[in-house]
C-alpha cells in the first residue's frame, strides 16, 4: 500500500488528488494551512493530517519528516499547495514576491529534497509530482510573480529529475490549464473565468481532470517518465482559439489564387 503525501489538500486540486489516491487504497498524509477544510477532507478519507504554513523556511522539511515518521516512508509526494494573487508590476514589493515564491517554488523544492534524502538513505524509490501551471509559459495582467514562480518550478522539476533518477526517484509536473475550483484563498473573477475557458475543447478543466493525470504519472504505468511537464489544459497551450483570422475563410469555389497574390504582396 503506497503512502501518498499531498499538500494543499483541503480543497481544489489537492483535495481531488487525495480523493483519487484514496480510491486506489493508498495511505494518505494531507497537509494544508486551512485547519477546517483539512479536517473535513482528512476525516472523510480516513487520512493523517498536518496543518502547516509551507512558506516557513523549515516547514517543508518538517512536513516530510513528520509524515514519514508518523505514517511510514513516503512513496508519492504531490506538491499541490499554491498561491496565485493578482499583483501588478507597479504595485509589487518584496514581501508579496517572496511569499509567492516561498509557497509555489521553494516549498516544493525543499520538500522534494527532504523526501529524496530519506528515500536514498532507506534505499527506496519515490515519485514526486509538482502542480505547475500554463502560466509558466505565458503571463497575464497581474500574474507576473505567479508565472515566474511556476516557470522556476518547471526548471526545478527537470533539475531534480536529472540528479535523482539514479536513485529511483522520479520527479515530474502536471500543468493545469484553467480549472474551476471553489477557493476563498485564491478567488477568480467571473470575467476571467469566462475568458480563460476558451480552449480547443471548449470547457474549463475540473480538479478531477488534474487528479487523474497526477495519479497516472505518479503510478506504475509511467515508470520510465521523469523530468516531464504534462500539460492538462484542454489544448490551451496550442494557441489562442478566439483570435480573428488574418484573412476571412475562403468562399465556396475559391481556389486560393487571389489570396496567394494578396499574401505575396503583403510580405514584400
Amino acid at each position: 500500500m503506497r503512502h501518498v503525501l499531498v499538500t494543499g489538500a483541503a480543497s481544489g486540486i489537492g483535495r481531488a488528488v487525495a480523493e483519487a489516491f484514496h480510491q486506489d487504497g493508498a495511505r494518505l498524509s494531507l497537509v494544508d494551512i486551512d485547519p477546517e477544510g483539512l479536517r473535513a477532507t482528512a476525516g472523510r478519507l480516513g487520512a493523517h493530517s498536518l496543518v502547516s504554513d509551507l512558506t516557513g523556511p523549515t516547514a517543508p522539511e518538517e512536513m516530510v519528516a513528520h509524515c514519514w515518521e508518523t505514517t511510514g516512508p513516503v512513496d508519492v509526494l504531490v506538491n499541490a499547495a499554491g498561491l496565485y494573487p493578482s499583483l501588478d508590476t507597479l504595485e509589487l514589493r518584496a514581501p508579496e514576491w517572496d511569499r509567492v515564491f516561498a509557497l509555489n517554488t521553494r516549498a516544493p523544492a525543499l520538500a522534494t529534497a527532504e523526501l529524496a534524502r530519506r528515500a536514498v538513505a532507506a534505499g527506496l524509490p519515490a515519485s514526486v509530482v509538482h502542480i505547475s501551471s500554463g502560466a509558466a509559459l505565458r503571463s497575464r495582467p497581474g500574474g507576473g510573480p505567479y508565472a515566474a514562480s511556476k516557470a522556476a518550478l518547471e526548471l526545478a522539476t527537470r533539475a531534480a529529475a536529472l540528479e535523482l533518477g539514479e536513485y529511483g526517484i522520479r520527479v515530474n509536473a502536471v500543468s493545469p490549464g484553467f480549472v474551476t475550483v471553489d477557493s476563498t484563498c485564491n478567488p477568480v473573477a467571473p470575467a476571467y473565468a469566462a475568458a480563460a475557458s476558451g480552449n480547443p475543447l471548449g470547457r474549463p478543466g475540473t480538479p478531477a481532470d488534474i487528479a487523474a493525470a497526477v495519479r497516472w504519472i505518479a503510478g506504475p504505468e509511467a515508470t520510465w517518465i521523469t523530468g516531464e511537464v504534462l500539460r492538462v489544459d484542454g489544448g490551451s497551450s496550442t494557441g489562442v482559439r478566439d483570435l480573428p483570422r488574418i484573412w476571412p475563410p475562403r468562399p465556396p469555389g475559391d481556389d486560393g489564387a487571389t489570396r496567394t497574390t494578396r499574401d505575396t504582396k503583403e510580405q514584400r
